[in-house]
């Protein structure tokens, strides 16, 4: 799973590169369809219950699973890529939510709080925590904020499979859920709305919206629940005041 994260990161850090004004979501998929079979692996997302695309691409008030095609970036904009990488037999999976160009406060606002969000998560996913310890850390950080959580939407367990058990809400109360134990390996990702946390699909059947049209941001770790602590398998830098991603 760790090859795969490295994978991952790579192909991320070579989307971030690409994600400028002009540029279509298609451009960025194609890029990252290259890229990862050139390493040796497989895009988790092509094909997965009938998905088209190779990478989920989702601007704006779109949260997760936005199709790459025609649409094409403007100053201002923000950007979910969602990255799903096969090496061996293992899956990682992870997202981040890109700003165009200058965005606004409340976008800035948006995606600085996500952001911070996920890595207070990593520091729950210990042995001898409960998931809720997760999820609460996610919730009070994000409504303190004055931002929603997605509640429709959650994260995962991940190995063979890119969605196993146990799933991994945004909320909850601490103490409570599932054990984490050593070896478990989570997918945890924050969903968050500048607005209320309803959400629409899309006519496409795939996209899934904030229901007021609010601008939504996606931020993902794979992180494993090992004996030292928790380890993130795709990690692409330092954040939230010095906290290692490793």
């Amino acid at each position: 799973m760790a090859a795969a994260g490295a994978i991952l990161v790579k192909t991320m850090s070579l989307i971030a590169g690409k994600i400028r004004p002009g540029t279509t979501t298609a451009d960025l998929d194609r890029a990252a369809e290259r890229f990862i079979r050139s390493q040796g692996a497989e895009p988790a997302f092509k094909g997965y219950r009938g998905f088209p695309g190779s990478i989920c691409v989702s601007p704006n008030s779109m949260i997760v699973h936005g199709i790459p095609g025609p649409y094409t970036l403007e100053r201002g904009d923000i950007l979910s890529v969602d990255i799903g990488v096969i090496r061996d037999g293992f899956v990682a999976d992870a997202a981040r939510t890109f700003p165009v160009g200058p965005v606004t406060p409340v976008a800035h606002k948006l995606l600085t709080t996500t952001e911070e969000a996920l890595f207070l998560a990593v520091e729950q996913c210990r042995a001898g925590n409960r998931l809720g310890d997760v999820s609460h850390a996610i919730q009070q950080h994000v409504e303190a904020a004055g931002l929603s959580i997605v509640r429709t939407l959650v994260g995962h367990g991940i190995g063979r499979s890119m969605h196993e058990e146990p799933q991994i809400p945004n909320y909850g109360a601490p103490g409570t859920g599932v054990l984490l134990e050593e070896g478990m390996a989570l997918a945890v990702e924050p969903m968050v709305t500048a607005g209320r946390h309803a959400v629409r699909v899309g006519d496409d059947h795939w996209a899934i919206y904030s229901q007021d049209g609010s601008l939504a941001a996606h931020f993902e770790f794979t992180i494993a629940v090992t004996a030292a602590g928790p380890r993130v398998l795709t990690p692409w830098h330092e954040a939230g005041g010095g906290r290692a991603a490793a």
